[in-house]
């Protein structure tokens, strides 16, 4: 997730990081919403559970259509740009010093699957486990042309799960109901007691990765878009790329709006199992393909808008107060997970869902704001975030300079 130095272009390195790094705290505000939901057991109630404030469904809605999958889209394709830059500055030097890059950025991405796995280990919605394993099978992928890997990337993301839905059908219909799964979670959370706490997280996180069966493909397809664009040069030198931006910015988030628009009216309206006339095996399979389309184009469009935005001076200085909190991804995505289960889970406060939405906000703004200040002032007087500095370490096998020379932060960590 390290952005390293880009080509010299014609904005200070410094700034071109900056975008990077504002874009990927842009992206870590979307994934604490939604997960806050989930930590929240407000995902885990029963569908029909009465709302509890006046316009909760009208939430809800909102943020199933805006939110939903994209700002994990956003997350993962920003992983992508990381991984390609980090494989490009690999490739800079001599064969043998590239050779070395390469094993020291595996080594990277298997410390990265140990933080993953222990992450998962507390709460079941970790998601850098699967970054580490696909980057892993993404390395001989690196040096593939820009064009290519877009494209693949847009066969996994959007057409791979719908074709497969057919067969994986009998796969998950071996498991639990969904209904009881979650049950059986929320009574876990809300204990007051860890091995209760751990157990339950443990049982859920089994279901849930063996039932989403398309979250390997639905990571995949973005990590490769992201390679494509890292690989492009497009986030490293974005005014020499505007018109690339504003074309991707009109292709993707019109109808991934539409789209939104249409499954709103299809989730929450009571629309029928028929689909443009389809129905069954085939109507769910183009369900899912529409779905997989809306997910990447607002995605893509939300990456679109923001890089287009930053571009303006008067919305720069107010967007680029996100890149410190991007410049500490690792800290502050692993955060926010002690904030979620300090606040809902029963081993902490044990607010759980009694505060519906409102109280999901409520979290968001108190957690992002205090991540903010806290990056801000943890940057001012180190090089790199503390899990961003274990990492490295790790990495490199020695200690390293934490604590900042007098001077500007470091453009990344």
């Amino acid at each position: 997730m390290t952005i390293p130095n880009a080509a010299p272009a014609d904005r200070p390195a410094e700034q071109r990081l900056d975008l990077i790094d504002a874009l990927r705290g842009f992206a870590l505000a979307g994934v604490l919403l939604s997960n806050l939901r989930d930590f929240s057991l407000y995902t885990l109630i029963e569908a029909d559970a009465p709302a509890l404030w006046p316009g909760e469904r009208w939430l809800q809605m909102a943020l199933a259509a805006l939110l939903d999958a994209k700002a994990m889209t956003v997350f993962a394709l920003l992983f992508g740009v990381g991984f390609a830059l980090q494989l490009e500055r690999a490739d800079t030097g001599n064969a043998d010093d590239s050779r070395a890059a390469r094993r020291r950025y595996a080594w990277r991405l298997c410390l990265l699957l140990g933080f993953g796995l222990l992450h998962a280990a507390f709460w079941y919605g970790d998601i850098l486990r699967y970054y580490a394993v696909l980057g892993l099978l993404l390395l001989p992928l690196a040096r593939w042309r820009p064009a290519t890997l877009a494209a693949l990337g847009v066969l996994v993301a959007v057409f791979a799960s719908a074709a497969l839905q057919p067969w994986m059908k009998p796969w998950t219909a071996q498991f639990a109901p969904a209904a009881q799964a979650a049950a059986e979670a929320r009574a876990a959370f809300a204990a007051p007691s860890w091995p209760t706490m751990l157990a339950g997280n443990r049982d859920y996180d089994l279901w849930v990765h063996a039932t989403a069966w398309s979250l390997p493909l639905f990571t995949l397809g973005r990590l490769l878009l992201g390679m494509a664009i890292g690989r492009a040069g497009w986030l490293q030198r974005p005014q020499q790329h505007l018109r690339a931006w504003r074309r991707l910015l009109a292709w993707t988030l019109p109808p991934g709006l539409i789209l939104a628009v249409y499954f709103l009216f299809r989730d929450f309206g009571g629309l029928g199992p028929e689909l443009f006339g389809l129905q069954g095996g085939a109507a769910r399979a183009l369900s899912r393909l529409l779905r997989n389309l809306a997910y990447l184009s607002l995605g893509l469009g939300y990456v679109a808008a923001f890089v287009l935005l930053f571009q303006q001076p008067r919305a720069r200085r107010w967007l680029a107060w996100l890149a410190p909190v991007g410049r500490m991804a690792l800290s502050n995505y692993l955060a926010q997970t002690v904030f979620g289960l300090a606040l809902f889970y029963g081993i902490g406060l044990g607010l759980g869902p009694r505060y519906g939405l409102i109280g999901v906000l409520a979290a968001f703004a108190l957690v992002f704001a205090a991540q903010t200040a806290l990056s801000h002032w943890w940057l001012r007087r180190f090089r790199y975030g503390p899990l961003e500095w274990l990492w490295r370490c790790l990495t490199y096998r020695r200690a390293l300079p934490l604590r900042r020379a007098p001077g500007p932060a470091p453009a990344a960590a």
